[in-house]
């Protein structure tokens, strides 16, 4: 399947994307600090969009000006008041999973099938079996216009050495494509073990990042404490699958929040899911996000797979949508950002690594409109911030010009199609855009009597 762009960027170090629509909330303070963000308006403000000129210079934004400020003499592309993107940061990947459904289905669709679809083909994750998984997925976000990707890895046992071995090498290959972050993922028992204290040290010497699973058990607060001691002395972040249940007695994000103030642990958190805090009431949910504020976490939801999983029952209509409440963590000034999760495996049986398609079904999901304004930010600029990078996720001054560019000229436009004909570029160059074959990996995971 090739991705047709819609216009002709030329192979040149130095021209300008003209007539182009940017998102207000992705152009960062170096815009606003060179001009004022209304020249660059087309009165009045349609759907929190500004009207620019765009120019690239050696693989590099070095002018974000009003339309028509590119002088004659430019080399110009006029993109037709089409939009303009940074490349999309996914921070919630399972890369070693991936691309395992046909290999491993979900007969029911539950999550309970789904652990015990995987703890089977699991059996499977040999270095050449992750590798070329892993690789197909980095393949399909490179091809969407993603640059920046965090991925859990599962880790007990001899697993966790495996995928940091395969982790790293292709972190190696795809430096400059693609940015790529390790969590291990255990149940946090294991840091109470031997072994998790050796699981931090790899992790540690691997550059990656502390993860678990944090749920409701008689030893959470033993747990946590061991998992954020753990860090602090190895001077990790740490990154937590938390309350991934409709359970509303699930209170473990309060814990991490409370945990994490109390020990003083000052370096990055992330929490993902959090899907009981949509069926808790709202004084529950009140006293939860003031102690996830004041401890500083982010949150970050998985619209697609929670979806898929939460409220499933055999010929039953879900009454719940198992996304957690970004509204109101996002009106109390709590980080949020959406991402891909699990992709083609018994967790969720669909989606492709594609930035622009968990953001779109997010929209549709958790009604992020009326108005759009900043929430372009949950798969570029929040995400970003939350994995420490400051040259990806917005359109500024001296950024890399990488970078998505739509046809569609408004947010109604950019919704409402699956935008296949967009433009992705990597330092002001196109890409290459043909998304890898699934029947590449059919001597790994076959093809047979799948389950749809």
């Amino acid at each position: 399947m090739a991705i047709s762009p819609y216009v002709a960027v030329p192979n040149a170090s130095h021209y300008w994307l003209c007539n182009a629509r940017l998102p207000l909330a992705l152009l960062d303070e170096t815009v606003a600090h060179n001009r004022v963000i209304a020249d660059l308006a087309a009165p009045p403000f349609a759907e929190n969009l500004v009207a620019a000129d765009v120019e690239i210079r050696a693989g590099y934004i070095a002018a974000i000006a009003p339309v028509g400020s590119a002088p004659h003499d430019a080399t110009t592309v006029d993109v037709n008041k089409g939009l303009i993107f940074p490349c999309f940061v996914d921070i919630h990947t399972h890369l070693d999973k991936g691309q395992t459904w046909n290999r491993a289905a979900n007969a029911t669709g539950t999550f309970d099938d789904a652990l015990r679809a995987i703890r089977g083909d699991a059996r499977h994750w040999q270095p050449e079996d992750l590798y070329r998984r892993m690789d197909f997925g980095l393949r399909c976000s490179y091809v969407h216009g993603t640059k920046a990707i965090r991925t859990h890895f599962d880790a007990f046992d001899s697993m966790a050495k495996t995928a940091l071995a395969i982790i790293h090498q292709l972190q190696q290959e795809w430096a400059g494509r693609i940015l790529l972050q390790a969590v291990c993922l255990v149940s946090l028992d294991h840091y109470l073990t031997p072994e998790g204290e050796k699981l931090a040290d790899w992790v540690a010497e691997a550059g990656g990042i502390l993860g678990g699973v944090a749920y409701p058990n008689p030893e959470l607060s033993e747990q946590l404490d061991r998992v954020f001691h753990l860090a602090s002395e190895r001077s990790l972040t740490v990154d937590l699958h938390v309350d991934e249940t409709l359970d509303p007695t699930s209170m473990s994000l309060r814990h991490v929040a409370k945990t994490k103030i109390q020990q003083g642990f000052t370096a990055p958190v992330v929490c993902g899911h959090c899907c009981s805090l949509s069926t808790q009431s709202p004084d529950e949910a009140e006293a939860t996000m003031k102690w996830v504020k004041e401890a500083a976490i982010g949150i970050v939801s998985l619209p697609m797979c929670n979806l898929y999983l939460q409220d499933r029952q055999s010929a039953y209509t879900p009454r719940y949508r198992g996304v957690t409440i970004l509204h109101e963590l996002k009106q109390r000034g709590i980080p949020v950002a959406v991402a891909s999760d699990n992709c083609r495996d018994p967790f969720f049986a669909y989606g492709d690594h594609d930035g622009w398609e968990v953001f779109t079904q997010s929209v549709r999901i958790g009604h992020l409109d009326r108005p759009i304004a900043d929430w372009p930010q949950v798969v570029t600029r929040t995400p970003a911030d939350l994995m420490g990078l400051t040259d990806a996720g917005r359109l500024g001054l001296e950024q890399p010009a990488d970078l998505v560019l739509f046809k569609a000229r408004t947010f109604n436009e950019l919704l409402c199609r699956p935008q296949s004909d967009r433009l992705v570029l990597r330092q002001g160059k196109a890409i290459e855009a043909t998304l890898p074959d699934y029947a590449e990996l059919d001597d790994l995971v076959g093809l047979g009597a799948v389950i749809i």
